[in-house]
């Protein structure tokens, strides 16, 4: 233990303590624009700056860490007008157009220019003498190099959160910027949507490309019948932007403001979670008798979920000869979305040209997903506007709704009954999980072999995880299966997902099936969930996931009735003909750069 002295407070930390982690043991806090939690020390903004008795200058105290004696002033004079220059410098070079951007009142600088950047500004004003661009391209989010003050949380984000490195700090001096390969378009590089950077921004330079006027018009067009679908994650972090506490979750006062808001039916993505459960554990017994019964090798194991469009991107550019081992089916949102156009209009008697849908999602990747041209099996675009989370409250909050004083209310009938199985899609290891209850049960005829159907192995924050089920006492059709052992793997965040596919394809890993999440904590951490997002946050919202699966009535989803009732009436059966047509699709290999 290190015994220092901040602002003539002793404290006592463990050797290698930052001096901004030992501030906030005291309840002390630095401001800080570079540094995140979930990010290794860059010491780039220095607004985090502190005098250090004896030292020549201020340090940075992200990135000095403590030593025995330490005395350390985080407010003196000579601090606060560090900070105040640093501020007004960074401002000096960023459109502050404040009161038209996205993150009006939700931007770092913005906060620390409240608090250090007032009265006379004493440096010129350079925003005029740089070219500035804003890139629109993707269908996910904007990147404006105006509001940039290149702390480069997105690069070590992209870098090591994600693996991916679509975007790097480009040239020197005056001229840095972030940039992607040869300053290409974010949709003609190797980004994954992601929306990992967004949610690490500390400014308005990366933001979700928002749908929501979009999404009015349609709910105000008389002639159009608007359905929104809600992802399980969204349940269990919509409540942050409303006031709530992280993990509060508002499941049923979610349901009424989307009424509210003039949705014509709210339904779940969570029905066609559990649809995604029986189409994907069907494909897996299929893959597993034709590999170990008939002793095909044309059939790809391990299996990999395809529920992630950020996974699917992925491994696109990177694994394209893996591209085999995914799974064909559709995600929850998109197997919705071709539903939605064609089972539920039918259903409703709606002429489907006339069916707007709509999805709320956690995720920025969606809005990507939607767009893709395989996801129009319905004849029609199958989802027309992907909203994040934040979208959804900033919604809310347009409408002048009282969230905390509404009735709490049920999904429509059609698509809006569900199981815990599906709610658990939220959190990493949550597809894992419910494919087994269902699978196993397929296979043997009882329940999986764990308290309270809870298979612990492969819940928890670990970013590669791993588990082996042995299937005993199987029924007659599943016999070559007896005594087996199942093996499979979890990984969330694609610098998980790298390290799993690496050791896949180079054979020193063996499994028969592997989930994979493209963002830390899978869904409920995703890049369209509200901010600031870290593993605490991350904790609270999975804990709330799983609660809510607790207190579901029914929690496999093979013994949801309106998923019986949808194969009795239309799909006829898993992977069959109807079901290949509007719930499978392929993907593509593309560019590595």
């Amino acid at each position: 233990m290190i015994t220092l002295k901040i602002n003539d407070h002793e404290v006592k930390v463990e050797e290698g303590t930052t001096i901004l982690t030992a501030a906030k043991n005291l309840g002390i806090n630095i401001p800080t624009l570079c540094n995140h939690a979930d990010l290794c020390v860059a010491g780039n903004c220095r607004v985090c700056v502190v005098e250090q008795k004896g030292a020549r200058t201020l340090v940075a105290s992200c990135a000095t860490p403590v030593s025995e004696g330490m005395d350390i002033q985080t407010n003196s004079l000579k601090v606060r007008n560090a900070r105040k220059h640093i501020v007004e410098l960074l401002l000096s070079e960023h459109r502050a157009d404040c009161t038209k951007c996205y993150k009006n009142q939700k931007c770092e600088l913005q906060t620390l220019a409240n608090e250090y950047s007032f009265g006379e500004h004493i440096f010129l004003d350079l925003v005029g003498n740089h070219e500035y661009t804003v890139d629109r391209s993707s269908p996910s989010f904007i990147k404006d190099d105006s509001k940039c003050i290149r702390c480069q949380r997105c690069v070590r984000t992209c870098s090591q959160l994600q693996h991916v490195s679509a975007i790097a700090v480009a040239n020197k001096g005056s001229h840095m910027k972030i940039s992607s390969f040869h300053d290409r378009p974010m949709s003609h590089v190797v980004c994954t949507n992601c929306g990992q950077c967004v949610n690490r921004c500390p400014t308005g330079a990366l933001t979700e490309k928002t749908y929501i006027d979009q999404v009015w018009d349609a709910i105000y067009d008389p002639d159009k019948h608007v359905v929104v679908q809600t992802a399980p994650a969204v349940r269990v972090g919509l409540g942050e932007d409303l006031g709530y506490d992280p993990g509060e979750r508002v499941t049923g006062k979610m349901v009424t403001a989307l009424r509210q808001l003039g949705f014509d039916s709210v339904l779940d993505t969570d029905f066609t979670a559990d649809l995604t459960i029986i189409e994907e554990g069907t494909e897996l017994l299929t893959r597993l008798k034709k590999v170990l019964l008939e002793g095909d090798k044309n059939t790809a194991l391990p299996m990999f979920t395809s529920c992630s469009p950020g996974w699917i991107k992925f491994i696109e550019h990177k694994y394209p000869q893996m591209l085999p081992n995914l799974s064909t089916c559709k995600s929850p949102q998109q197997m919705f979305g071709a539903l939605a156009k064609t089972f539920f209009a039918q259903k409703r008697n709606i002429d489907p040209a006339k069916v707007v849908s709509v999805s709320i999602m956690p995720c920025t990747a969606k809005k990507y997903e939607a767009d893709r041209p395989e996801m129009r099996s319905s004849g029609y675009k199958d989802i027309d506007f992907v909203l994040t989370t934040r979208e959804l409250a900033v919604m809310i909050k347009q409408a002048g709704i009282d969230f905390r004083s509404l009735e709490e209310s049920p999904y429509d009938s059609i698509m809006g009954t569900s199981t815990g199985a599906a709610v658990i899609f939220g959190a990493t290891g949550g597809v894992m999980e419910a494919a087994l209850r269902t699978a196993y049960e397929l296979v043997t005829g009882k329940p999986v072999p764990f308290k309270n159907l809870n298979i612990t192995p492969v819940r928890g924050m670990e970013g590669v995880k791993e588990a082996t089920i042995k299937i005993e006492g199987t029924i007659e059709e599943w016999r070559f299966l007896e005594g087996a052992e199942l093996k499979v793997a979890i990984a969330h965040g694609l610098v998980n997902a790298n390290k799993l596919a690496r050791a896949v394809s180079t054979g020193k890993a063996t499994y028969h099936f592997i989930e994979i999440m493209a963002c830390p904590g899978g869904c409920l951490g995703g890049g369209g969930q509200p901010i600031p997002t870290n593993a605490a946050i991350r904790q609270k919202r999975m804990e709330a996931i799983y609660a809510e699966d607790m207190h579901m009535d029914i929690r496999k989803s093979h013994e949801n009735p309106e998923i019986v009732a949808i194969y009795n009436e239309f799909l006829e059966k898993p992977n069959g003909h109807k079901s290949h047509e509007l719930l499978h699709t392929h993907y593509v290999s593309r560019e590595a750069y």
